[in-house]
């Protein structure tokens, strides 16, 4: 069994405290972050994170476990299952 699977059956969690600091859980890959921005493809989707100061208490692929301190303003789920609509990560990357 490969790991992808492991994290692929996982449910996501996510559990934010006193907008200071958030865990989550199901993370598959994080793509790209900076001081006000993480971008997280989930096992339920891609998460887009805003906030400031943010920076990785802990990152975990294996397990599927991201851990992120700072101020959190925002979090969205980037859906794109509507037809026609290419996937949020490829419309980032043109």
């Amino acid at each position: 069994m490969n790991n992808n699977s492991l994290v692929s059956n996982q449910y996501g969690e996510i559990k934010i405290t006193d907008r200071k600091k958030i865990n989550l859980t199901g993370v598959k890959k994080l793509v790209s972050f900076n001081p006000e921005e993480f971008l997280i493809e989930t096992t339920l989707g891609v998460i887009l994170l805003k906030g400031q100061e943010l920076e990785i208490i802990k990152l975990d692929t294996t397990d599927g476990i991201l851990s992120i301190k700072g101020r959190v303003n925002s979090l969205t789920y980037m859906d794109s299952n509507k037809k026609g609509e290419s996937s949020f990560i490829a419309r980032l990357f043109k």
